[in-house]
């Protein structure tokens, strides 16, 4: 099921009993992040996204923990189950496309063309119900402050778009956006990503950049800001493809650039690539506070909007949050593309103790001594996937979404001096443990069953497990032992 727009989406989830209405009056400073924080974290069945009718000082709602739980994410993406989403790419990427692997991939932006995933151009737009040029203020959102040591007020769910000063090709990326003031937000788009690269060409070339940031939206548009993709591939193809049609854009009214017409709010305005500000710190997914560094400063020059906008938003925090699920599709939608890469793999995990970047398990079908470093140093020249501080490689056998097996696993077959890599390279933006700013040691950790070819002395034990034969006697008798 595809939602058109992001009402269309919270009314589902209404009516599926998914969504809590709070009526009651609460602030948008600190507030909201607390009651939001506690039901992300709280039991399973009390876990709901939350629109919040009566926020003190402000008439537009507050929406919440969307995308807060699998199912609630698996539902935004037209899934049943997130596992879905690599079944879907899989297809996508079927080994009967004729060329190598990196022809493959090359024409991976392709299909998504061929799929008739491509935006539909429109001339009127809900999004633009409302046209505000003179003296626009940030004043009239209800921007959250979610924890008591943010420097302020940050925008969290946002699709920010530009496009590169050369090609013209659009970037939708998803940064958070401190408020300086009424007319001047901080871009927090790290060195790593779209928007910055944008940035850089622009400054190169002396031009000031035009900036469009999308509120809402339909749901599988927000969430591909989110993704990390591969150059080369829109976003806003990718979610026409997502969702199964093209997402209808309009252009915007005082930059150049297309934003989405369901958007429920559009800020536009521009930066000047040589103009730094102070941002954060700011309360992170790493469950600390990201450092204050200088980062861009967008100004604003027109809001538009629906008549009666939804302003949609996030708390990021010590994990799980709802950062964590918008994680957990990337890995699922990214599996097969790992796999055409590197066939040996079998399944991946990115856990929410490992906040994204810090932790990457994944399993193979091992052949060779060896293998497992491959496949580390594979990943970690792969994409974003750069930025994996730690990677845990375990045999076939072992499921990578039980962690205790996992850890199990990792503490029984690791010997420190054979097992561990250490290397150097790119680090997260947000590492605060590492050597130096976005760049530090990574550990990988070959936690496979190990033969005579990988160099052992004594035979490696067999695992214990009780024969077929009992196991099916016990089964077919249980209910005689009264248990």
């Amino acid at each position: 099921m595809a939602f058109d727009d992001l009402r269309e989406f919270v009314a589902h989830l209404e009516k599926t009993g998914r969504l809590k209405r709070v009526r009651a009056c609460v602030s948008r400073d600190l507030e909201i992040a607390e009651i939001t924080d506690r039901v992300s974290k709280g039991p399973a069945q009390h876990n709901q996204a939350l629109l919040f009718e009566s926020v003190e000082g402000f008439d537009s709602p507050v929406l919440i923990n969307t995308f807060g739980s699998p199912d609630r994410m698996a539902t935004a993406l037209g899934v049943e189950h997130l596992n879905e989403l690599s079944g879907r790419v899989a297809k996508l990427l079927d080994m009967k496309m004729p060329g190598t692997i990196v022809d493959k991939l090359k024409k991976l932006g392709d299909l998504f063309d061929v799929a008739k995933a491509g935006p539909k151009r429109v001339r009127g737009a809900k999004c633009q119900e409302v046209v505000e040029t003179d003296r626009p203020s940030l004043a009239t959102l209800p921007v959250l402050r979610c924890w008591p040591g943010d420097a302020g007020r940050f925008i969290t769910l946002p699709m920010v778009f530009t496009k590169d000063p050369l090609s013209g090709a659009r970037n939708v990326g998803m940064y958070r956006l401190q408020v300086f003031d009424d007319r001047t937000l901080g871009m927090h788009w790290q060195i790593h990503k779209g928007s910055a690269e944008h940035q850089r060409l622009a400054e190169e070339h002396s031009r000031p950049m035009d900036v469009a940031i999308a509120l809402g939206g339909d749901p599988a548009s927000i969430y591909s800001a989110s993704a990390p993709l591969p150059p080369g591939i829109d976003e806003i193809v990718f979610a026409g493809w997502l969702r199964g049609s093209g997402v209808p854009m309009v252009q915007a009214k005082t930059v150049d650039l297309e934003v989405p017409a369901e958007a429920e709010i559009i800020l536009e305005g521009t930066v000047d690539p040589s103009e730094r500000r102070i941002e954060g710190p700011f309360g992170d997914h790493t469950g600390y506070y990201s450092l204050a560094r200088d980062y861009p400063v967008f100004h604003l020059k027109a809001i538009t909007r629906r008549k009666q906008p939804i302003y949609p938003t996030t708390i990021v925090g010590r994990p799980p949050q709802e950062d964590y699920w918008l994680g957990k599709a990337t890995e699922r939608i990214f599996l097969p593309i790992v796999r055409v890469l590197l066939p040996e793999v079998v399944d991946m995990n990115m856990p929410a103790e490992g906040v994204f970047h810090n932790l990457v398990i994944v399993s193979i079908k091992k052949r060779y001594p060896g293998q497992a470093r491959k496949v580390m140093y594979a990943l970690w020249g792969l994409g974003l996937m750069m930025l994996a501080k730690n990677i845990l490689v375990v045999s076939d056998h072992v499921d990578v979404q039980n962690l205790s097996e996992v850890a199990w696993r990792a503490a029984g077959n690791v010997d420190a001096k054979r097992d561990i890599v250490i290397v150097d390279g790119p680090m997260d933006d947000l590492d605060h443990a590492a050597l130096r700013h976005r760049f530090g040691g990574k550990m990988g950790i070959d936690a496979t069953e190990k033969t005579a070819d990988d160099g052992i002395v004594q035979p490696w034990p067999e695992e214990i497990a009780m024969s077929e034969e009992i196991r099916a006697l016990v089964t077919k008798r249980w209910q005689e032992y009264g248990l």
